[in-house]
């Protein structure tokens, strides 16, 4: 008689320990598909398939069990991801498969088990397609079920923490993550088709580098040597133009040590490219095309939705000068000013920012910067260019004919910086003074503040070409594309909580 007291998780155990008694294993090595369920539409009724997946519904009626098997499976589009299929029905009656394989079916598969099937396509009464099943296999016995409405947990760090049953459950982030990844791929695609070569540099760093930003940091053991991990690979790719090669990019996962939001994550993935000869107006043009080819690949038109709104990508980006829009906020040229306290008294008197909010500001860069997240990005709707920034970016090229400036852009939609590229500084000498600049920062206590890396002034002393690089994240890119409500909806596995902190969560059999 079996034992109603035990938990479902014993009673898989059970179920494990009797099909090995019988001399069956219930984790098999492999099996055989001839073919993807995402592609089964495409083949006419009565072919032959084998199928393999989670089964995600059983239905038991009599002599006859209705099922379904779910797959994500391979070499599928991303075009229009909400048609793919990911799961099709199956079918076992007494008549095909017979009384005892009908039995075992329904004794020894459960929601949540891996099963491989053989069968006919067909379609039932009510047109759905169906394999109408002769042989099957258990592949591999899951010992917990699937939840019926994980998606509604209250506790969002559970759904992402097994995110393997969040992308299960729910269509939307399965159809988020499916389209990061052909995205990735079609943009890596896209980059070599111009010319780039895909190279990779180092992700332990003895020098903060590459961004503003605070690093994570680590120790190397045999080396004796304090390191971090990298917040940008920039400063390596621009000594990889140095060793000749022309075009380069990365796609590369960086780690900034910032605060939780929607839009945030601390591990994070990075395109960043470099060409030599080229200025910030090439990288314009080169990126703007991307962007829209991403789009149209996507959703086969040069147009997203953000909310309510559709937001089109013309050819051409209107622009905004970022020092003349800044200015008539202030009310003043920022250009000259170059006294960070003098710079805090006048945006105080003109109540732009709280006094809690300069607290941490070291550089009259930081205040710009801040301004700018503040009174001017937020307003900036329909995707704009920015151009003509302030020299606030140690390693942007100065413009020509004011050293002031730098020939920098950014591309914000909806008050969200999409990318960021400029022309870089390939001076050696200015370099330096940036860099002893962002040196005298770090002492007055600025922790997103660089380091004076010697080894990258070495490089540039021996000779660097003309260069211009743009950076822009996935996820970030991603996010703002398919309009997510949470930035982590666009990796598999943000960071959460480790399992025996959560209340409750430890795994344990009970």
């Amino acid at each position: 008689m079996e034992n109603t007291n035990l938990s479902e998780f014993d009673i898989k155990v059970e179920k494990i320990n009797k099909l090995e008694s019988q001399g069956e294993k219930a984790y098999k090595a492999k099996f055989h598909k001839t073919h993807e369920i995402h592609d089964l539409e495409k083949y006419e009724l009565g072919t032959k398939v084998s199928v393999a997946g989670r089964m995600t519904f059983k239905r038991t009626f009599g002599k006859l069990i209705f099922a379904k098997i779910y797959a994500i499976g391979d070499n599928f589009d991303a075009k229009f991801t909400d048609s793919i299929r990911t799961s099709v029905q199956i079918s076992l009656s007494l008549n095909i498969v017979g009384e005892e394989a009908l039995a075992k079916f329904k004794e020894f598969c459960d929601i949540g088990d891996f099963v491989g099937v053989n069968g006919e396509l067909v379609r039932t009464q009510t047109g759905e397609l169906t394999v109408q099943v002769e042989t099957f296999e258990l592949l591999s016995k899951a010992l917990r079920g699937l939840p019926e409405k994980f998606h509604g947990l209250v506790d969002t760090d559970a759904r992402y923490r097994q995110r393997y049953l969040d992308i299960i459950s729910n269509e939307k982030s399965r159809n988020a993550i499916l389209i990061r990844c052909k995205v990735t791929q079609f943009i890596r695609d896209f980059y070599i088709k111009k010319g780039f070569l895909e190279v990779e540099t180092p992700v332990l760093q003895n020098a903060v580098g590459g961004a503003l930003a605070k690093p994570f940091r680590t120790h190397h053991n045999a080396l004796d040597l304090d390191m971090n991990l990298r917040i940008s690979p920039e400063t390596f790719l621009k000594r990889v133009i140095a060793c000749g090669f022309d075009k380069v990019f990365e796609i590369a996962k960086d780690f900034r040590n910032e605060g939780l939001c929607v839009d945030k994550l601390q591990e994070f993935t990075m395109l960043e490219s470099y060409a030599a000869y080229w200025d910030f107006e090439d990288s314009i043009k080169f990126y703007t095309e991307m962007f829209r080819e991403v789009c149209h690949y996507v959703f086969g038109k040069y147009e997203f939705k953000s909310g309510d709104r559709v937001i089109e990508l013309p050819t051409e980006f209107p622009r905004m000068d970022y020092v003349a829009t800044l200015n008539e906020i202030l009310g003043f040229n920022v250009l000259d000013i170059t006294d960070v306290d003098e710079f805090k008294k006048l945006v105080r008197e003109k109540d732009l920012l709280e006094e809690f909010e300069l607290v941490d500001q070291y550089t009259v860069g930081g205040i710009i910067d801040l301004l700018y997240k503040r009174k001017m990005r937020p307003n900036i709707i329909e995707p704009t260019i920015l151009y003509n920034y302030p020299n606030v970016v140690p390693l942007a090229r100065y413009n020509d004919k004011d050293d002031r400036l730098i020939e920098m852009f950014q591309l914000v939609i909806d008050g969200q910086e999409m990318v960021k590229g400029y022309s870089e500084l390939v001076n050696p000498i200015q370099q330096k003074r940036n860099f002893e600049e962002q040196a005298s920062a770090k002492q007055r206590g600025d922790a997103e503040a660089m380091d004076y890396d010697k080894e990258y002034i070495l490089a540039m002393e021996h000779g660097f070409p003309p260069i211009s690089g743009i950076g822009f994240g996935i996820d970030v890119f991603i996010y703002h594309l398919l309009d997510c409500e949470n930035i982590r909806d666009t990796i598999f596995f943000p960071i959460t909580k480790p399992l025996d902190q959560e209340n409750g969560g430890e795994a344990d059999e009970d």
